[in-house]
């Protein structure tokens, strides 16, 4: 199985790498649990001259190993680049919070000006937060450039804790010379909801700093749009602004085009699956031809926007000429309206800077215009703490309505609402019951019965921020392979790539994946004492395939193999 890939990875994974002034054990799947775990790592980094950034992504990183590499960095006063995340799988949450505070009161001991702090996918939560509390106010963090958090699990109150800090370093940096100026800020899959947004959009506005925000899927309405939208016309560098995945409605929507008035180096706005509808659609067009002038994207995929305002999008970037992709897939265009924009992409001579439109929805039905009518007329009598639940309650109410005749689907809907990852389908875009039944008991049948459409709905359906779901999902896929059937086995390949690609480009990482895998498999053990799956020739045919494909993280597929080959 790709046995000269694996073989070359093998070789370069099996020592750490030294590139200027870098110590790496990246991907080497180590458990570190005590001091003596760690004698190797802590005599390099002590030997190590002018240390400036430490990789331990893709290790399992306990209190007291965490303790003995702290009191080795203690003396690193030339430290800037913490490359620290998914170095937690597998521990208590508990066990985290001292964890960070030994590293990070070490870097403060130390002097460190840090640069780059990435403590992304690690599940910490709230009291994760409060492991960093201390480093982020400290002096290390006045010189801090990229806070990367993706998919933490971060919540409200830790996302309130974050604003906090990064607020307070701000005033304390002041105080003493040049205030933090916060360049990128990632933290997508964090369930921060409206008021953790609105207490980071407070943070944003006061630093002023940023040139890349990426937050998306986190659950957040219009309430809390409007605030980061109120927050970044107040960073005139902002050249990247991913809110992918929440839920702005024409309100934030609105507000946000306003905004974007005000950010003439945007490149990058993605507003996918965002729920813009064709008022918001309308105002963004409008800010987008008027201004912007070095835009490289525009995302505005899944909002339910309608043919004229979708035509209006595409007049206003009509004259962008560093303009390299306009995304208007998923949207309700109809056949016409799809052919209609084609030909005006093409009149423009931007023809091929088009995605794709193969997942548009058709003309929306008059009753669905009623129903986002009344909805939207109900928000206008209500005050804005009111709007948030209303909101909420009548999407939950939709969403019950088509899943009623499963109730464990619906209770893990339910769920998938309240984490923000529900919000990756609009409301009045039902999914077709037939997914559900297809991963709960797949057949060939079944899989082609779902059409052309079937990766995109298989994707839609499986929460892609969770590894274990993702493996679930790509071995009951795999489980209906057949080499001798043309159709089936490509459609199993078209949705195992769909599924793992959206996976490896969001937040999933290669290690978590083939953890969770192998744990199905019944080749490596679980706490929770899983009934292993059955392994059968799709697995494996389907497995070799993903490993060969460029989304598939290299680093994990020696992993993957040593395993296997058991």
């Amino acid at each position: 199985m790709a046995t000269d890939l694996v073989s070359q990875l093998a070789d370069s994974l099996a020592k750490a790498k030294v590139e200027e002034a870098e110590l790496s054990y990246k991907g080497q799947c180590r458990k570190l649990d005590d001091s003596k775990s760690v004698e190797e790592i802590v005599k390099e980094i002590e030997n190590f001259e002018g240390l400036q950034a430490l990789r331990l992504e893709g290790n399992t990183v306990g209190v007291e190993a965490a303790k003995a590499i702290a009191k080795a960095l203690e003396t690193k006063s030339q430290f800037k680049r913490c490359y620290w995340s998914d170095m937690f799988t597998g521990r208590l949450r508990s066990e985290i919070p001292p964890a960070l505070n030994s590293l990070g009161d070490a870097l403060t001991l130390a002097g460190a000006k840090l640069t780059v702090l990435d403590l992304s996918d690690n599940a910490f939560g709230p009291d994760g937060v409060k492991g960093i509390e201390r480093l982020l106010k400290s002096s290390s963090c006045y010189t801090l450039q990229e806070l990367r958090l993706n998919n933490c699990g971060m919540g409200i109150g830790g996302g309130k804790i974050l604003a906090a800090s990064l607020i307070e370093c701000h005033k304390k940096s002041s105080a003493e010379g040049p205030p933090l100026s916060l360049k990128v800020f990632v933290a997508g899959r964090n369930r921060l909801e409206n008021d953790g947004a609105t207490a980071l959009a407070q943070a944003f506005q006061l630093m002023g700093s940023l040139e890349e925000i990426h937050m998306p899927q986190n659950g957040i309405n219009h309430p809390g749009v409007k605030a980061l939208a109120t927050a970044v016309q107040h960073n005139p560098n902002l050249r990247t602004l991913n809110l992918n995945d929440n839920t702005f409605t024409e309100k934030g929507a609105v507000a946000m085009a306003q905004a974007l008035k005000h950010l003439r180096s945007i490149q990058v706005i993605n507003f996918g699956d965002c729920l813009v509808r064709p008022v918001g659609a309308t105002a963004i067009a409008e800010t987008v031809s008027e201004g912007l002038p070095i835009l490289k994207e525009l995302n505005l995929s899944f909002g339910e926007i309608t043919e004229e305002a979708a035509l209006a999008v595409a007049r206003a970037v009509k004259n962008k000429n560093q303009l390299e992709k306009l995304d208007l897939n998923g949207n309700y265009l109809g056949e016409d309206g799809c052919k209609a924009l084609k030909d005006f992409m093409e009149d423009i001579s931007m023809g091929e800077l088009l995605a794709s439109l193969s997942d548009d929805e058709g003309e929306p039905g008059d009753d669905e215009d009623d129903d986002d009518d009344d909805e939207d007329d109900d928000d206008d009598d209500e005050e804005d703490d009111d709007e948030e639940v209303d909101e909420e309650e009548v999407e939950e109410e939709e969403e019950e309505e088509e899943e009623d005749d499963d109730d464990d689907e619906e209770e893990e809907e339910e769920q998938d609402f309240k984490t923000g990852s529900k919000f990756s389908t609009p409301p009045s875009a039902p999914r077709p019951p037939d997914v559900s039944s297809f991963l709960s008991f797949p057949s060939p049948d079944k899989l082609l019965k779902l059409g052309a459409k079937r990766a995109t709905l298989i994707e839609q359906q499986v929460d892609v921020s969770d590894a274990k779901k993702t493996a679930e999902a790509f071995l009951k896929i795999a489980s209906v392979y057949k080499e001798d059937n043309h159709d089936v086995k490509n459609a199993v390949l078209e949705s195992v790539d769909a599924l793992l690609r959206k996976a490896f480009s969001s937040s999933v990482q290669g290690y978590d994946f083939v953890s969770s895998l192998l744990v199905l498999l019944g080749l490596i053990k679980s706490e929770d004492k899983l009934k292993p799956v059955s392994v059968v020739a799709g697995h494996l045919q389907a497995l070799e395939h993903a490993v060969r494909q460029d989304y598939f993280p290299k680093e994990s597929v020696a992993v993957l193999e040593a395993f296997m080959s058991r």
